[in-house]
């Protein structure tokens, strides 16, 4: 089962090695080949905002069509650790010229204390891009998004209730420095949920280098303050320190060419008292398309 991001990264991989070969003498679907048109108007979509790579945690604040997988190992305050497979990553895509869409597919998770392994839930992502500029109009991006949540975890993997998480995020660039932030809130729709877990909200907020053409440092502050439930009033931060790097494209010196590879890493360290794990070991992988 743990198998399953990976055989998404490879398929999609080779469909994306296929649609190389499609010919491009015209600008309809028709006769240059599904891919191509798709590809092209995906690349005039996104010339329209900055090319700053998603952050390892802080939601991508710009429009982005990629097919993900993270790997994380959580370890807690007792010395256990905890591995999820995919993290909730999966597919996200670029419908129209302000609107992405994301589906999410259950994460596994492996325990390794007497708590059954099992999926997580499966989600879906809509977001909608307010404004943007590229570098010659700005360096800039406001978007909105909805995050749906539905309770498909086996053995108590994943919450008890369907819920939403309306965000708001913001980017801003110079040179080649940028900071995205994003706050949102997650809103159960129905007991027992409401008072296991609460209505948390999240703050996130990366701050990247691009060095080179490549490597992409970068900084994060995960933040969570707690509204109803067990931590009531409490804060939970996290400092996330990490790596990205690519596009490693496919065709490098074509710059009409979408497909490439993005990886990267990093640790999560507890910053604040309130911390349900000392530290996590986060490892993404992205296939462009």
């Amino acid at each position: 089962m743990k198998s399953l991001p990976a055989s998404l990264l490879l398929l999609f991989c080779s469909a994306s090695l296929c649609a190389q070969t499609a010919p491009t003498t015209s600008s309809t679907p028709s006769s240059e080949g599904l891919y191509a048109w798709w590809s092209a108007r995906t690349n005039a979509i996104q010339s329209k905002q900055p090319a700053w790579p998603p952050p390892l945690v802080t939601t991508y604040i710009g429009l982005f069509q990629v097919v993900r997988t993270d790997i994380l190992r959580q370890v807690a305050p007792a010395r256990t650790d905890t591995w999820n497979f995919d993290n909730s990553k999966g597919f996200n895509i670029i419908p129209t010229g302000h609107t992405e869409i994301d589906i999410n597919l259950p994460p596994y998770i492996e325990h390794n204390t007497t708590a059954k392994d099992g999926w997580g839930d499966f989600s879906v992502l809509g977001k909608y891009r307010l404004a943007s500029g590229n570098k010659q109009h700005g360096t800039f991006v406001v978007s909105t998004w909805v995050l749906a949540t539905f309770p498909t975890g086996t053995y108590k993997n994943g919450s008890t209730k369907p819920s939403l998480a309306p965000s708001l995020g913001v980017g801003k660039g110079v040179g080649h420095f940028d900071v995205q932030t994003s706050i949102g809130a997650t809103l159960p729709t129905g007991a027992p949920a409401t008072t296991t877990s609460g209505r948390p909200v999240a703050w996130n907020a990366a701050g990247q280098y691009q060095i080179h053409k490549y490597f992409w440092p970068e900084l994060e502050s995960n933040a969570t303050f707690y509204h109803g439930g067990p931590n009531d009033g409490k804060t939970q931060e996290f400092l996330t320190p990490g790596l990205l790097i690519g596009k490693c494209g496919l065709h490098p010196t074509d710059a009409k060419s979408r497909p490439g590879l993005t990886f990267g890493g990093g640790m999560q360290i507890a910053a604040s008292k309130l911390h349900t794990y000392n530290h996590e070991l986060i490892l993404t992988a992205r296939w462009i398309y």
